[in-house]
Parts: C-alpha cells; sequence; structure tokens
C-alpha cells in the first residue's frame, strides 16, 4: 500500500515508543535519480548505484542493524529458516532487498512493473464478492511490495480498493507516488482515528462491494486498543482495529500479502474469518485471537521469504502511546 510501509524507518527510537515518531529518511532527490538511472539504464545500473546508498546506512546506523538481526534472530530460532546463524551477512541482504524493493514500489505505482512477473492467489473469491455486492476489509502488513496489488486493481474494473494510511512521517515519499500515477482509481484514506463518521464512511464503502485496506502490524497512532500475542515466540502488541472494524461493519476479514517469489512476486488473499464477532464480555479475548490468527498467517509468509520483513525499528518494544 502507501504510507508506512513506503518509508524506510531506519531511526532508533527509544525503547517502549511509537513507530510513528521516527523520522523520514528518504531523500527524495535520490529517489527521483535512481528511479531515472533505472528507466534509462535498468536495474543492475541501479544496483550499482544503490548499493553505496544501503552500505552507507548499514555501516552508519547500528540501531538498524541490531533491529534486523533481532527479527531474523528470532525467526531462526522459531522456524530455522537459515542454514546457519543469522549474522551480519544476512542482515545486509535484508536491508537490500528492502532497497531493491522499493525500486518496484516505484515501478509499481508507475505502471512501468513487468506484472507477468506477478502472480495472484485467492482474487476469484473478492471479485465474485464485489460483483455481488459484497466488501469486506483486508489486512496486510509492511511485507513485500504491497504497492503492486493496487497496480492490479487499477486494471479491475470490480474490484475497488481504499487504503486507511497514516503517512504524517512519510509526506515527502508519498508525494513521490502521487506524481508517478495522479490519476490513481485507488482511494487513499488519511486516518489517525477511527470516530463515529469515518466508520460511517467506511460502512458506505463496504456496502458498495469495496475493500478496505489496514496494516495490522502496526499499533495505532492516537491512544487506543491494542492486545498482546506471540510473535516468533516473543510477547508483541498488534492493533485490533482491523478487527474492530470488521466485526462493526459485519464483514468478511481477508489477509492481503505480496511477497518475493522467483524473479517477481506472488500476491495473495487468504480468508481469514467470513464474519468477525467480538462477544460481549468476551471481546478481549475475541480480539486477541484474531490478532493471533494473523500473526500465525504472517509467520507463515515470513517462513516462505524471510527478508520480506519491512519494520526496521524495534519491534517487540513497542507500546501504545
Amino acid at each position: 500500500m502507501t504510507g508506512p510501509q513506503m518509508s524506510g524507518q531506519f531511526e532508533r527510537q527509544s525503547p517502549g515508543s511509537h513507530w510513528a515518531s521516527l523520522g523520514e529518511n528518504t531523500f527524495v532527490a535520490g529517489i527521483w535519480l535512481l528511479y531515472w538511472v533505472h528507466r534509462l539504464s535498468g536495474r543492475w545500473v541501479f544496483r550499482f548505484f544503490m548499493t553505496p546508498v544501503m552500505l552507507l546506512h548499514w555501516l552508519s546506523r547500528p540501531a538498524l542493524r541490531r533491529d534486523s538481526l533481532q527479527y531474523l534472530q528470532r525467526l531462526q530460532a522459531q522456524y530455522a529458516v537459515f542454514p546457519t546463524e543469522p549474522n551480519w551477512r544476512h542482515g545486509l541482504r535484508h536491508v537490500g532487498l528492502f532497497a531493491d524493493t522499493m525500486l518496484d514500489k516505484l515501478l509499481a505505482m508507475a505502471g512501468r512493473y513487468p506484472m507477468e512477473q506477478v502472480q495472484v492467489q485467492g482474487a476469484d473469491a473478492l471479485r465474485q464478492a464485489a460483483a455481488a455486492g459484497q466488501g469486506g476489509i483486508l489486512v496486510t502488513a509492511h511485507i513485500g511490495c504491497l504497492e503492486l496489488c493496487r497496480a492490479l486493481v487499477e486494471d479491475e474494473s470490480v474490484f475497488r480498493l481504499n487504503v486507511l494510511v497514516h503517512t504524517a512521517h512519510a509526506q515527502a515519499f508519498n508525494q513521490v507516488l502521487k506524481r508517478l500515477q495522479p490519476n490513481s482509481r485507488v482511494n487513499l484514506i488519511e486516518v489517525t482515528e477511527m470516530d463515529a463518521a469515518m466508520a460511517m464512511v467506511l460502512s458506505e464503502k463496504v456496502a458498495a462491494g469495496e475493500f478496505i485496506a489496514i496494516a495490522g502490524d502496526r499499533i495505532p497512532v492516537l491512544q487506543s486498543k491494542t492486545v498482546q500475542v506471540d510473535f516468533l515466540g516473543h510477547p508483541a502488541h498488534f492493533p485490533v482495529g482491523p478487527y474492530v472494524l470488521a466485526s462493526l461493519l459485519k464483514c468478511p476479514l481477508y489477509m492481503l500479502s505480496c511477497l518475493h517469489q522467483g524473479s517477481g512476486y506472488l500476491v495473495r488473499f487468504e480468508r481469514l474469518a467470513e464474519q468477525v464477532t467480538l462477544p460481549r464480555g468476551q471481546r478481549e479475548p475475541a480480539m486477541q485471537a484474531y490478532a493471533q490468527q494473523f500473526v500465525a498467517a504472517l509467520s507463515a509468509q515470513l517462513r516462505q521469504s524471510p527478508y520480506d520483513w519491512f519494520n526496521f525499528f524495534p519491534f517487540w518494544d513497542q507500546t501504545p502511546s
């Protein structure tokens, strides 16, 4: 999508601080330069110029190295996805894939990514639901290149997508995206707080057969409810917004992912619940169960593509603000 997914969060937070307090660390002029390098010379020349930029980030930001390695080590401890214990080489590859993915995000938004390299699974169910006037909630994560999902939607006549974003920390980068795709049919909705008016707007969209995409791996910007669940063997805070919203709108809940596969990507839609119910008196454990289901699906994705996790901050140290 856009917003948090797009920006490289490379600056250290103090323990317990919030991801949204991270300053944007993306040099827009450099992004444009590298984008045009690719257009004129191709990916290998892009990588040649991008490598020193990536190495500069890697060498000058010990927090980036620590946070990347923490994730890789916890993934390894849980699933043994690497033949050896993760070290600095794995971390460098992790950041390198992020840099390469940044280019794919730009190409996807500009309509220049070769879509024949993108495979799609599970979209037929959503197309049928949309044609029947039944929308839903798509819970996503900061993995892979979700902008390709937006590119796919642009070619769909029946599938309409609304993306809830928090772009206060990534305004410059999102201006780049708007220049690349000024007439996008994907509707971006800036949300820092879910109030009754916003809920009504979203309800009307779902009733019209549209879909709402919301990140499920970033805790809310303002004071809001979270639950603590197990993620890679350690407790972590996750938002309950996607499940509360699906419950209010009485619609299906899906997970949307887009991970590297071979020389391209695999876009996958997975139904998590036909209808989300939060019984009175049991709301807390119910929300926790839905969040744990999402985390289980997310973990399964990361087992397949371990370097596709792009939350470069102390993820397990987050506390609700």
